[in-house]
């Protein structure tokens, strides 16, 4: 029996670490939590092994879930294919996000939701999202 979601894993392309980094810790303001050790070495840490050894990994916490950032040599941005991110005050989040350069693109064909959407910096897709009334 499945009992939950615990995460979802975004590619992107080598090089895009430090910006990806800026975008979902800094813009988003996702709690980036430690790479298992053993993990480390697969991509999203520094370019050389010390400095992935001293960096977290490219790991962000989203609530109750993970978003995990993959790097990927022969990278396509997930342009249909995202995760949603439930957001509580969505309104005055999304004019953060605008403060800040996030181009947002309003979508009200969801029922009972408030959404937008927006591109992280290597082009993949993100929702958020908030139920009407509970915000």
């Amino acid at each position: 029996m499945i009992t939950g979601l615990d995460h979802v894993q975004l590619a992107a392309p080598p090089g895009s670490e430090a910006a990806l980094r800026a975008f979902y810790g800094g813009v988003l303001g996702l709690q980036e939590i430690p790479k298992p050790p053993a993990l480390v070495g697969r991509g999203g840490g520094g370019t050389s092994l010390l400095e992935r050894s001293r960096e977290l990994g490219g790991w962000f916490e989203a609530g109750e879930g993970r978003l995990h950032l993959g790097i990927d040599a022969d990278f396509h941005p997930a342009r249909k294919a995202h995760p949603a991110l439930r957001v509580a005050g969505l309104r005055a989040y999304a004019q953060r996000l605008a403060g800040q350069g996030v181009q947002v693109s309003w979508n009200d064909d969801l029922p009972g939701h408030d959404r937008f959407y927006a591109y992280d910096p290597v082009g993949n897709r993100l929702e958020f999202l908030e139920r009407r009334g509970s915000g």
